[in-house]
C-alpha cells in the first residue's frame, strides 16, 4: 500500500517534502527521531525541577492517558498554502483529517482495519494515489486489514502509543518556566542538526506545570523556512471510531490491481 506507507515519513521529512502526505503521528513533539534517555531522574514534582525530571514526569503522565486530540498546522514556506490536520488518537483506534485548501483526506484505524477516504484532489495530492486509482475509489473508503504491514504502519502512527515515544532527550534540551494567563508552564527547547536531507530544526515543547505534566503545544521551525505547530488537548477523553458501512468500502488491492 505505497500511498499510505509513504504518508508516514518522519518529522524532518515533513519540512523538506511538503508534497508528501504527512499525517500527524510522525510529528509528535517535533522530532520523532529523538528519544528519551534510559534514566531521566526523579519526577518533576519531587524536589528540584530539571529538564530530566520534567521529561520523566511527562513520560509517566502520557503513558497513563488513553487518548488525545491534536490540531496541527503546517506551512512549508511563506508563499505556500497551510495544511491543517485534526486528529483523535485512542489506544486501539484513531481518526485523522487533513485539508490543504480544497484537497481533503480522512484516515481511520480500528482494531481490525485501516481506512482512507478523500476527494479526488486530496487522494492524488495528499495520499499519493494515481489519477486512475482515485477515480476508481471515488467517494468510497479503501482499506487494509490487520495483520498486514500496511495496517501496522497506520495503526502505530494513528494511536496514542506513538506519543509516549516522541519526547526529546534530556541532553541538549533547555528548560525554562513561564506563566501564561495564570497557568504555569514548562518550556523545553532544543535543536536538531541539519542533515543531507533535512534542514536544521528548532523545537519548542510546552508542557503543563500544574496537575498532570502533559504537552500543550509543540512548534518546529526549519532554518530555511517552514513551520509546524501541534496543539494537544482533551487528554483521556473517550475516542470512538466506527467502521464505514461495508457497501462503501473497497479493498486497497482492488484499487491498485
Amino acid at each position: 500500500m505505497p500511498s499510505l506507507v509513504n504518508s508516514y515519513v518522519n518529522a524532518m521529512d515533513f519540512l523538506v517534502r511538503p508534497s508528501v502526505s504527512r499525517l500527524v503521528r510522525a510529528l509528535a513533539f517535533g522530532a520523532a527521531a529523538l528519544v528519551m534517555s534510559a534514566a531521566l531522574g526523579a519526577s518533576a514534582s519531587a524536589g528540584v525541577v530539571t529538564t530530566s525530571s520534567v521529561l520523566a514526569a511527562a513520560q509517566a503522565a502520557i503513558t497513563k492517558q488513553s487518548s488525545v486530540h491534536l490540531a496541527v498546522t503546517f506551512k512549508p514556506s511563506s508563499s505556500s498554502s497551510t495544511e491543517k490536520t485534526a486528529a483523535d488518537w485512542g489506544e486501539k483506534s484513531g481518526v485523522e483529517s487533513i485539508s490543504l485548501g480544497e484537497p481533503t483526506v480522512t484516515t481511520e484505524v480500528t482494531p481490525t482495519r485501516a481506512y482512507v477516504r478523500g476527494n479526488y484532489s486530496g487522494l492524488t495530492t495528499i495520499s499519493g494515489l494515481s489519477s486512475a486509482e482515485a477515480k476508481k475509489l471515488g467517494k468510497d473508503w479503501t482499506f487494509v486489514n490487520t495483520g498486514t504491514s500496511e495496517y501496522s504502519s497506520v495503526e502505530s502512527n494513528l494511536t496514542i502509543s506513538w506519543v509516549a515515544g516522541g519526547l526529546p532527550a534530556a541532553k541538549g534540551t533547555k528548560l525554562s518556566t513561564e506563566v501564561v494567563k495564570g497557568a504555569k508552564l514548562y518550556i523545553l527547547k532544543w535543536t536538531t542538526a541539519a542533515t543531507s536531507s533535512a534542514p536544521k530544526l528548532s523545537n519548542t515543547l510546552i508542557i503543563s506545570a500544574v496537575g498532570a505534566t502533559l504537552p500543550v503545544e509543540d512548534t518546529m521551525t526549519a532554518s530555511g523556512g517552514g513551520k509546524e505547530t501541534i496543539m494537544f488537548s482533551s487528554w483521556g477523553e473517550h475516542v470512538v471510531v466506527s467502521a464505514p458501512p461495508a457497501r462503501s468500502t473497497i479493498a486497497y488491492s482492488k484499487i491498485t490491481g
